[in-house]
């Protein structure tokens, strides 16, 4: 558990400095490079505010322990919806392998802290990963 314990606070802290706190600093501190990311790839300015916003929002959501898990999910779900379209508007639009890569890479960091993160629920509870009860714990 361990184990688990220090891959998931190393990916999330990673997820949230890369999907929080970098876009969040630039809308605050450089507003004119907000869309240097989704202007080249045709999306609208607003999009770019929008998006900025809602990947604080669920970089933060995954980062602190009191957040329901419903919302965790949740936001999970949100960054690797952002992260996949991400890899496909690239993948259409430039073509560009750095660009395509970047965000698989960081898909995989954000897997890391899900899975890692269901470890540690599941160590907590006192099951085993396959759903079976552990001797002496209530299901």
């Amino acid at each position: 558990m361990k184990k688990a314990k220090i891959i998931f606070w190393v990916s999330t802290v990673f997820i949230f400095l890369f999907e929080g706190i970098m876009p969040i600093s630039t809308l605050l501190f450089a507003p004119q490079y907000t869309n240097a990311g989704t202007k080249p790839l045709g999306y609208p300015d607003y999009f770019a505010v929008a998006l900025i916003i809602l990947k604080f929002s669920g970089a933060l959501a995954i980062l602190l322990p009191p957040v329901p898990d419903r919302l965790k999910e949740w936001a999970y779900a949100g960054l690797t919806f952002n992260l996949v379209f991400a890899i496909i508007s690239h993948a259409v639009v430039d073509g560009n392998i750095g660009f395509i890569l970047l965000p698989v890479g960081v898909m995989a960091v954000l897997a890391l802290s899900y899975f890692n993160r269901n470890k540690m629920q599941i160590a907590k509870s006192g099951r085993k990963e396959d759903g079976v009860v552990m001797q002496g714990s209530i299901a």
